[in-house]
Parts: C-alpha cells; sequence; structure tokens
C-alpha cells in the first residue's frame, strides 16, 4: 500500500484537487505541505491532533511540513465555523500562545536538520502596506465568490466584521508566500477552510502564472477529525496542566462505540492490516479497542510512562483491577469540614465536578453520584476525616471521577 493509498484507507482525506498529482508528490516524499495554526488559545487541542498525526505520517514517508503559526493572522480572527467575532488578543499574548505551541509540535514533528519548518506568518503579513495590498492583492479577488463561500455565508445574518472579511486573503498571501520563499506546493486543512485554500491557489495563479498554478495542491481532511475534544468541562487540551494525562486518556477510553474504530484508523499508527482485522470487533471487544486507542494516543502526547499510568488509574476505575495512585486528586483541606465532616455536595463542587452546590445537589439527587461503587441519594451525606484515610473515589456520571485525600 503506497502512502497517499493508505492516507485514503485510513479515511483522512475528504477531498483534493488533483489526485493524481497530490498522489504523485506524497508517493515519492516531493510534497512540501503546510496547515496552518492560530495561537487563539496557550495549547493545542483535541482538534488539531488529526492535523499534527498526519504530518507525523507524511514526514515519516519523506515529505516536508511546514507548521504555520498565525502570530498575523491570529490578531483579525478566522470567522469560519464561529457565530460572533472571535476575541481580539494582544500581540504579547498571541506571542505566549505560540511558544507554547512550538514545544507541543516538537512531540510530533522533527524539525532538525531541516526536515520541517516553523514558520510565523506575522513575518510577512505585519510588514504589509495596506495600499500596497488593495493594489497588488485585491484586484485578483472577486466580493461576489467570497461571499458565496460557505465560511462567510454563515455569518451574513448575524453580521461579518470587515476585520474578518479579509481573512480568506491573508490566509491566500499565506500560500503565496510560502509558494515563493520555500516552494510549498500543497496545503491541507479542515472543510471550513476549503475556500481560503483554493483562495490561495487562485492568487498564485493569477501572480505567478498558470506553471506555477500546477505545481499547488489542496486537501481537505476529514472534518471529523476537528469535531472532537469536547468535554463538559470544555476543550481536551494537549498541555498536561490543563488535561492532564489520565483525562485525556479517559476521554479516549470514553469514546462512543462507533467512533472508537475510525479514531484507531485516523489518529493512531498501528498498521492499517493490524486496524482493519478489528473491523469484526463488537462487545466486550470494542472495550479492548478503546483501551488500545486511548494508551496509543496517550502515548503520543504524553509518552509510554503516563500512558501506563493512565491505564492502571484506568483499570482501577472500571473493574477495581488497577493502581489508583495516578487518578486525578483533589486534596481536602482542615478547613474543609464542618464539625469533622464534609458533605457530598462540597466535594462536588471542590472538585469542579460541579459548578455550584446547585449544581451539585442535582446530580445527587437524579442518582448520577455514587462514592466507592456505592450510590449517594441523601444530600446531606457526609464523610468524616477517617473516610480519608483509604482509597475514596467519587464518581460522577458515567465519565467523571475524582480520588480524593487529606492534606
Amino acid at each position: 500500500m503506497t502512502v497517499f493509498e493508505e492516507l485514503k484507507a485510513r479515511g483522512l482525506l475528504a477531498q483534493l484537487t488533483d489526485e493524481k498529482e497530490i498522489r504523485e508528490l506524497i508517493d515519492n516524499g516531493k510534497a512540501t505541505f503546510y496547515i496552518g495554526f492560530d495561537p487563539t488559545a496557550d495549547s493545542l487541542h483535541v482538534g488539531h491532533f488529526m492535523a499534527l498525526c498526519l504530518m507525523k505520517r507524511m514526514q515519516m514517508a519523506g515529505n516536508k511540513p511546514i507548521a504555520l503559526l498565525g502570530g498575523g493572522t491570529g490578531m483579525i480572527g478566522d470567522p469560519s465555523g464561529k457565530t460572533d467575532m472571535r476575541k481580539m488578543l494582544t500581540p504579547e499574548l498571541i506571542q505566549h500562545n505560540i511558544d507554547c505551541f512550538k514545544v507541543q509540535m516538537s512531540r510530533f514533528i522533527d524539525f532538525s536538520d531541516d526536515k520541517a519548518l516553523l514558520v510565523n506568518n506575522a513575518d510577512w503579513l505585519l510588514e504589509l502596506n495596506y495600499i500596497d495590498l488593495l493594489r497588488e492583492v485585491g484586484p485578483h479577488f472577486s466580493v461576489n465568490n467570497m461571499l458565496r463561500a460557505e465560511c462567510y455565508k454563515q455569518r451574513m445574518e448575524k453580521g461579518l466584521t470587515f476585520c474578518e472579511f479579509n481573512y480568506m486573503i491573508m490566509q491566500a498571501y499565506d500560500f503565496y508566500t510560502l509558494y515563493q520563499k520555500y516552494g510549498c506546493n500543497m496545503q491541507f486543512g479542515g472543510d471550513d477552510q476549503w475556500s481560503n485554500m483554493l483562495a490561495g491557489t487562485e492568487l498564485i495563479r493569477r501572480k505567478l502564472g498558470k506553471d506555477a498554478y500546477a505545481m499547488t495542491q489542496v486537501l481537505l481532511l476529514n472534518s471529523e477529525g476537528k469535531k472532537m475534544g469536547k468535554t463538559e468541562k470544555g476543550a481536551v487540551w494537549l498541555d498536561a496542566a490543563k488535561t492532564s494525562p489520565f483525562e485525556f486518556y479517559q476521554y479516549w477510553r470514553n469514546i462512543a462505540d462507533a467512533d472508537v474504530l475510525k479514531c484507531i484508523r485516523m489518529l493512531t499508527f498501528l498498521p492499517i492490516e493490524e486496524i482493519q482485522a478489528m473491523d469484526s470487533w463488537e462487545g466486550s471487544q470494542l472495550n479492548e479497542a478503546k483501551e488500545i486507542l486511548a494508551w496509543e494516543l496517550t502515548n503520543l502526547v504524553h509518552g509510554k510512562e503516563e500512558a501506563d499510568k493512565a491505564k492502571e488509574a484506568s483499570r482501577a476505575l472500571f473493574s477495581g483491577a488497577g493502581n489508583s495512585e495516578n487518578m486525578p486528586t483533589t486534596i481536602l483541606n482542615p478547613e474543609d469540614f464542618t464539625d469533622g465532616s464534609v458533605d457530598i455536595l462540597t466535594l462536588l463542587v471542590k472538585a469542579s465536578l460541579a459548578t455550584s452546590r446547585g449544581d451539585a445537589r442535582r446530580n445527587v439527587e437524579q442518582g448520577g453520584v455514587s462514592v466507592n461503587g456505592e450510590k449517594i441519594t441523601d444530600i446531606k451525606t457526609g464523610f468524616a476525616k477517617t473516610d480519608f484515610e483509604s482509597d475514596f473515589v467519587l464518581k460522577k456520571g458515567k465519565k467523571s471521577f475524582m480520588k480524593y485525600t487529606l492534606a
């Protein structure tokens, strides 16, 4: 199976401009490709995961990745997939986020010996003169065509700012610049980026001619990867300080049965033949598949030691057969106890398993809370300090767990 065939077999590609040319470039290690990451937070999240895995997979096949950090585009904000304008970030915060991204990307991509590039579009976008941009780039964009793009259409009723309207032009200019400076001949992105990516190839054609245009290709990633990573607590981050290795492992361990094999296929580096043999798995075998998925991805992000710890802690929760030492833990201080005990509502709020005592009350009354496997239905249930001298694990719903210890 060729590299391109494997990408298709794994379900990573949704749409592309010229399959024959793309196949030739990828299979022969001639693709210099880029994926853009706007630094809107201080950590990458699970929504970025498929892109990072794809970059790693392509690099392993001899192709050259360019990780484009949006220090310039991040100043504006991409309207794609948003119902309101993104919050404006300060230059200092954008730079801080970029520095965080660089560290995380290095776990997936080998930047040594010019095997990959890490570039910041602020280097060229912030130097642009507005009048020059209007004269040199503006004439190559049709407002009518831009308004037909899905990323703009969905915002027209609620309001699209002129600031955001320029995002497509900036992303197109990125491809144009990367082609000229680094020989970048390919761009990957999610389905909400398709119009922006095509605008880049069109700008290259208009500015540099048909020969240059013929050398550039665009590939649309399977959009399901970008939809991952949302929980009731928010995003699932790749930074261990924001989402612990155990929480990261648990996210994948608790994924829906219908998604587990799809995720193994798209995100892990297990041989495709081994994955195809799992297609007939069902019932209890799907739990084994979830363990495989969770361990493989936790190993990729946090390393083998943390993946092993998370697996042990998870098994302790599900079957009582593992080690609870590595579960997420909340420490109880003397002030948490009133007259020698702490009530169940306080425990839920203290561990952020409930947003308020009212929220905690609802969870208990609805039968969604248990301690060490025993359901708690009385909101006045309290626990003495001696209850925390051995394992004390509180479970909310099917997926949220917390271990408690004394300070």
